[in-house]
């Protein structure tokens, strides 16, 4: 009986190192899959700076020449009301006389469509 009894407790025994070698792997695998994460969102967040930067500079380009763009056509709109105000200042008086000489001259005519009622 002390043979079965001390078998048993060697199978007790047995059984509690197996059970703390589990326990122990399982804490491993969890540190394990816990530092793989760790290290997986450093290198998304690495990818995504450099994707972002790669980004920052695309646009910077793009929008540099659009910058260009917008000077020059701000320039061509700052010449074209130029224009328009020397012609406006330049003919301003002869268009003026030429208005009040046709509103002013009036010449009193009979329609040719207008019939005497004889």
């Amino acid at each position: 009986m002390t043979s079965q009894s001390q078998g048993i407790q060697q199978l007790l025994q047995a059984e509690k190192r197996a059970k703390d070698k589990l326990e122990e792997a399982k804490k491993r695998k969890g540190k394990r899959l816990k530092q793989a994460k760790e290290e997986a969102m450093a290198e998304i967040d690495h990818y995504r700076l450099q994707r972002e930067k790669e980004f920052r500079n695309k646009q910077t380009n793009v929008m540099g020449s659009q910058g260009n763009l917008s000077a020059k056509i701000e320039e061509q709109t700052t010449e074209t009301v130029r224009n328009l105000t020397s012609s406006y200042h330049k003919n301003m008086e002869s268009m003026m006389k030429k208005l009040l000489n046709t509103i002013c001259d009036i010449n009193p005519e009979v329609h040719p469509n207008f019939r005497h009622a004889f």
